[in-house]
């Protein structure tokens, strides 16, 4: 029998390989993801209690001090390149939301803005948008026009500041479940408003559509959960070029925002490789806490198209979720389409070769 040793955070007992040494500290792996994490600009590990940051951005002292601030009036920890000043102040930085109130109620929320989640739908799984959209300008008067079509006496979706737009801002939703997205969202409203007012996605090259699913969709635990998340991040490997091909993303576009961790033998080893890596531009992003971000897909304007990308990451988390890791391992992608069944996927999906090879029309991508 195996010498157990002690946590030195809970005192459980755990086989010696199974403990991790931080800051002379032998911690299980429950009390390393709750008593310590990362500091999201250079990586280290910090134990929770020492985060110069907040709830939001998990920062060390230095990288607080070198990199960031804080908004005078909220509080928020803030970007000192994103820090907004009154013309005669230099010594009251304000987020983007702090700093419009002065000049009037604005519609496009700062890049940090986070409120309380409200969750549409009855559920276990829910998806959370961000379409960004650019070209027409990061414009208040037409944030509103958008929002007024989806927020009908209450917020289902608010508008952000994206510094990584030319003249545009991001559309973000609160979690709903696929039902709900699909049968009570006004999102082809609301993408023919955005084309209406000269907004782009897809055609501009800037914009992605990424979608946050909830981690307790996986499993009541943190193991039942890393299980079914090693086999996402390995069908996503393993599918690699047809996901690209699906992504609509150029191979540059994906090293930049949404690299790969690359195929292992294991889906756990994937996952093991990826909890490592504490980087928030790859395919699939592991850093936030209550949910995994799926950041692979190129933004759109096109209704079919959107809902073509929920219904395929429901697919392939179904399929992670009920089959085994063997199963994973030996499917092929036409076993996995061929058991897609809503039409807006399978639609998608032939116009880009990725179904069956027999032609279809196709409206343009906007």
């Amino acid at each position: 029998m195996k010498n157990l040793v002690p946590c030195s955070a809970c005192g459980s007992l755990h086989p010696a390989e199974a403990l991790t040494e931080f800051d002379g500290q032998l911690l299980c792996s429950s009390c390393l993801h709750t008593e310590t994490t990362r500091c999201q600009r250079c990586g280290q590990r910090i134990w929770s209690d020492s985060n110069a940051g907040d709830e939001n951005t998990h920062l060390c002292q230095s990288c607080f001090d070198r990199y960031y601030t804080t908004c005078e009036d909220c509080g928020r920890v803030i970007l000192q390149d994103d820090a907004y000043y009154d013309d005669d102040d230099d010594y009251e930085p304000r987020c983007y939301a702090c700093h419009c109130n002065h000049t009037g109620t604005r519609e496009i929320h700062d890049y940090y803005y986070k409120p309380e989640p409200e969750f549409f739908g009855q559920g276990s799984r829910y998806f959370g948008v961000e379409l960004e959209i650019d070209g027409a300008g990061e414009d208040n008067s037409n944030a509103r026009q958008i929002l007024k079509l989806v927020n009908d006496g209450e917020e289902r979706a608010y508008c952000k500041h994206d510094g990584s737009l030319d003249e545009g801002f991001e559309i973000v939703s609160h979690p709903m479940t696929l039902d709900y997205h699909c049968q009570h969202m006004p999102w082809k409203e609301v993408l023919d408003k955005a084309r209406s007012l000269g907004y782009r996605s897809h055609q501009a090259g800037t914009c992605g559509l990424h979608v946050h699913i909830n981690r307790t969709a996986f499993g009541n635990t943190l193991e039942e959960q890393d299980e079914v998340i090693a086999r996402i991040l390995y069908f996503f490997e393993k599918h690699w070029e047809e996901m690209l091909k699906f992504s609509r993303r150029t191979r540059s576009q994906l090293a930049q925002w949404a690299a790969r961790y690359g195929l292992k033998e294991h889906p756990k080893d994937i996952l093991l490789h990826a909890k490592g890596d504490r980087e928030r531009y790859t395919c699939v992003n592991l850093l936030p806490y209550t949910t995994i971000e799926f950041r692979m897909f190129r933004g759109t304007l096109k209704y079919n198209t959107f809902l073509a990308v929920l219904q395929l990451l429901d697919r392939i988390c179904d399929t992670a979720l009920f089959c085994t890791d063997q199963e994973i391992q030996d499917m092929s992608w036409t076993t996995f389409v061929s058991g897609c069944t809503q039409p807006e996927l399978i639609q998608y999906l032939k116009e880009r070769r990725l179904y069956v090879n027999e032609p279809v029309h196709a409206e343009a991508e906007v």
